[in-house]
């Protein structure tokens, strides 16, 4: 705004509305120039909250809401807190899924993700890491199989992967293999220790007694 009142003739200075006048016109401008200045910030990856993550997530190409299958509500046998008396019945025309909303930071996770799935180098270190930075938890670990016919399989073993990530990931958000390979299915451990296996023991894979048994996301 000063830049525009410093044109102002000498002979006008003596009139205070008229440098009023021009101070409110102007105001405007600088207001608008000034918003302009913090746009980058605004609408960055790290700074962004809101609808301005939104906007980020339809350049990236990731919407907010997820779909994911309706839990805890449906009566079922055997199953906690939706047994008899306790669970509704399913009718016919009952949805089995519904959308969540994913809050900021999960959001910011996931195209963080995303992002550096369209820069993935082709390593298996790298593909770990883009999938472990969408899940909270840092016990889970992420490996995968060549079955050395153009397919793969992934898995996550210990820790715990909440709903809504096992969602995005079964949905094919991240969607993260190379080019004309099949992803055929990802999996995880039943609890929070490694799939069971035979005569082995590491990171990923637990025996008897300890290991639990593999099951699709």
């Amino acid at each position: 705004m000063r830049d525009y009142t410093d044109f102002v003739t000498p002979q006008h200075w003596a009139a205070p509305k008229f440098v009023r006048h021009i101070q409110l016109m102007t105001r405007p401008l600088q207001d608008i120039a000034a918003l302009a200045g913090q746009l980058n910030a605004l609408f960055s990856l790290e700074g962004a909250f809101g609808k301005q993550l939104d906007a980020i997530g339809e350049w990236i190409g990731l919407s907010r809401y997820v779909k994911t299958p309706i839990t805890g509500v449906y009566f079922a046998l055997d199953t906690d807190r939706v047994g008899f008396d306790q669970g509704s019945w399913k009718r016919r025309f009952d949805a089995d899924s519904g959308f969540t909303e994913l809050d900021d930071e999960t959001y910011r996770a996931i195209l963080r993700a995303k992002i550096r799935a369209n820069h993935w180098d082709g390593t298996c270190e790298m593909l770990a890491a883009i999938y472990q930075g969408v899940i909270p938890d840092r016990t889970v670990n992420i490996f995968f199989t060549d079955n050395q016919d153009m397919s793969m399989d992934v898995y996550l073993t210990g820790g715990v992967v909440p709903e809504v990530i096992k969602a995005v990931i079964r949905q094919g958000y991240l969607n993260i293999k190379p080019e004309g390979v099949k992803l055929n299915a990802y999996s995880g451990s039943e609890g929070d220790n490694g799939i069971f296996g035979f005569d082995i023991r590491n990171g990923y894979v637990d025996g008897f007694d300890t290991g639990s048994w593999s099951v699709k996301l």
